[in-house]
């Protein structure tokens, strides 16, 4: 279970990252952030906002049209 949850879905690039951000800094060093997104260009964003940030993905599904990331985060 995610320590918090942030439902994107129907935003557009570069909004779920912009908000994914934002969430990240309300749950605690080695926590989770799901990230729900229909988005299908999420899936490379989020792969580059974790390289970049050193947070880490933990899991990244598809079911239907809906994108699931588990992000990690790790202090920096």
């Amino acid at each position: 279970m995610a320590d918090k949850t942030l439902d994107a879905k129907g935003l557009n690039c570069p909004l779920p990252i912009l908000r994914a951000k934002k969430m990240l800094k309300e749950v605690p060093a080695g926590g989770t952030l799901e990230v729900l997104a229909t988005d299908p260009g999420s899936v490379a964003d989020f792969d580059a906002f974790c390289r970049t940030t050193g947070n880490e993905m933990v899991s990244s599904t598809q079911d239907g049209g809906t994108y699931r990331f588990l992000i990690k985060h790790v202090a920096a």
